[in-house]
């Protein structure tokens, strides 16, 4: 109770944004409040209660809009100005693409611990964070540089218009979970995890933002640094359910909890709340009197919350509303007047058909018709026995002599329709990152790149390291699969491939998915047939053994088991 408590002062004590003096080339506070991807919460104006001193307090740099950074990194606009660091949104000239970058001076007090975050996030490497993409000591200056996401959308900004629906809430807790278990494996924690620090991208990923940079930017620090981020995804979740901060000062856009009545559980806040969640918000949360109640431990670590997510039932997305078609409006013509409509309010009275012709000449006439076609049918049908009579006696003058002329008439089997791969996204269950950036190669429609795991000691089996390696793949849309081939870089041992239905290119754990296929193979090409059909947008491509291939001057310096994906094919 306690930590919770700390907690909330954190949170009590900071009540707004910092604002920015309009200057030249800088945005105003309403600029930046309607970026997706600024670097500011609800703690920066006053500072945190665990924030360390910050020592010697630096000006911040006198930079503006279009000054440049390593002659490459353009500053475009500031986003952040607080406490003698600034954050920009700024323009990569050598790789033409937008960046964010957070500026100190190299004798800021903080400079040291910031330098040190951002290398050590780097070199986490996992898609579910937002990368840092150099970190430079440079003219007085120390400039951190990470990924800008133009298509995410903060949490913030999700749930000023209004909770979200239980399966998003599902997908944002289970992923943010997965992603901070793997990065405190790492030693990485990120204390700084609140709305603000969460995005959802356009393809429905969760991707964290800040990991140890944020955090090392305030001076903040904690002594139990897995119980601190367990809590605050409990906050977001919470918070996700309910649209309220679990704490009793307002926070994020969020209102807290009425004064005097402490925590209590989302389900008693809001109906409609689904169960399971709200269980596992109070959980990570640590409410010791409603766990208790509840006969639920409290989960003090991501690593435990993850577990406790996959003990739960899963939740499944809504089904899509069906629009009912407009109704066939029938156009009336009057008659005699092609064209043009009836007007409205005038009911056209139907006129009856002329009467037939009986005349002599047209009863003579369709005689001669009848005749005519009788005469044919007679002709067409002895030309047709000639026929069959002179192939049946060629075919006796040569038995041996075989043709597949009668076949050429039989309707062939309609060719499986190739399925187009919208987008993937390397599957991480359990510890680092294989290649994630090299996800695109395998089906990019050329074998000579390809995706490769890392080197593994033993094998074939990948289970003394991790459950398995994989990328989901998306479909654009629901389909039903019929086979997946995979092509394969190395032969030799064998390597185990299956297919598994996921709900997006960030699923739950393995065993919550579908499994609707599996293929074993030595050779370099593995065809994996489905047997359970089902349609799904999105297909993981799971490989849980690869063969010792030896060593690899082209690709690999050290001999051991491991395997490279080269083109992924579906079919329907």
């Amino acid at each position: 109770m306690a930590e919770r408590s700390t907690a909330a002062v954190d949170v009590a004590d900071n009540s707004g944004d910092e604002p920015l003096t309009a200057k030249a080339g800088q945005s105003t506070a309403d600029g930046v409040a309607q970026n997706p991807e600024r670097d500011t919460d609800s703690d920066e104006a006053q500072g945190s209660g665990t924030t360390a001193d910050p020592g010697k307090k630096a000006s911040p740099p006198e930079l503006h809009s279009g000054h440049k950074l390593a002659r490459r990194y353009r500053l475009e606009e500031c986003v952040t100005r607080l406490d003698g660091f600034s954050s920009w949104r700024a323009v990569d000239e050598k790789l033409r693409r937008a960046v964010g970058v957070h500026i100190l001076p190299s004798d800021h007090a903080r400079t040291r611990a910031v330098l040190a975050a951002a290398r050590s996030a780097a070199l986490l490497g996992d898609p579910r964070f937002v990368q840092v993409l150099d970190a430079v000591e440079e003219d007085d200056l120390v400039y951190v540089v990470h990924e800008w996401l133009p298509d995410a959308t903060e949490l913030t900004a999700l749930l000023a218009a209004g909770p979200l629906e239980p399966h998003d809430a599902y997908q944002m807790v289970s992923q943010i979970s997965s992603a901070m278990a793997a990065a405190h494996r790492e030693g990485l924690a990120h204390l700084r995890l609140n709305p603000n620090a969460v995005l959802r991208t356009s393809t429905g990923q969760w991707r964290i933002r800040g990991l140890a940079v944020n955090a090392a930017l305030r001076g903040i620090s904690s002594d139990t640094p897995q119980r601190t981020d367990t809590e605050a995804i409990g906050a977001l979740l919470y918070a996700a359910l309910t649209q309220r901060w679990p704490y009793e000062s307002d926070a994020y856009g969020l209102a807290g909890l009425p004064k005097d009545i402490g925590l209590i559980a989302p389900d008693q806040v809001r109906a409609g709340v689904h169960r399971g969640l709200s269980e596992l918000a109070m959980r990570a949360l640590v409410n010791d009197g409603a766990t208790a109640s509840r006969h639920e431990s409290a989960c003090t670590t991501p690593e435990e919350l993850v577990k406790a997510i996959g003990e739960m039932p899963r939740i499944r997305p809504p089904e899509p509303a069906f629009t009912a078609p407009p109704e066939y409006q029938r156009t009336t013509y009057q008659q005699g007047t092609y064209g043009r409509p009836t007007p409205p309010g005038v009911t056209q009275p139907l006129q009856a058909p002329p009467p037939p012709l009986q005349s002599r000449t047209g009863k003579a006439l369709k005689w001669a018709v009848s005749a005519l076609l009788i005469a044919a049918l007679g002709l067409g049908s002895w030309q047709l026995a000639d026929a069959l009579m002179d192939q049946s006696d060629k075919s006796d003058s040569n038995n041996t002599q075989t043709t597949d002329d009668g076949d050429k008439n039989s309707p062939s089997p309609t060719p499986a329709a190739a399925i187009k791969i919208e987008n993937a996204q390397e599957y991480i269950a359990e510890g680092e990152a294989q290649h994630p950036k090299d996800v695109g190669k395998t089906y990019d429609g050329s074998t000579s790149t390809y995706w490769r795991t890392n080197t593994f000691l033993s094998g074939p089996e990948l289970a003394p390291y991790k459950p398995g390696v994989g990328i989901v793949y998306d479909l654009g849309s629901a389909k039903e699969l019929a086979t997946g081939t995979i092509s394969l870089r190395y032969s030799g041992d064998h390597t185990t491939i299956a297919l598994y239905a996921a709900d997006s290119l960030s699923p739950g754990p393995v065993s919550s998915l579908t499994k609707i296929g599996s293929v074993t193979t030595t050779g370099d090409t593995a065809t994996v047939k489905v047997t359970k059909k089902v349609k799904s947008q999105y297909v993981l491509v799971w490989m849980t053994a690869v063969p010792n291939s030896g060593p690899d001057s082209a690709a690999y310096a050290q001999a051991g088991y491991k395997q490279a994906i080269t083109e992924v094919k579906f079919t329907g």
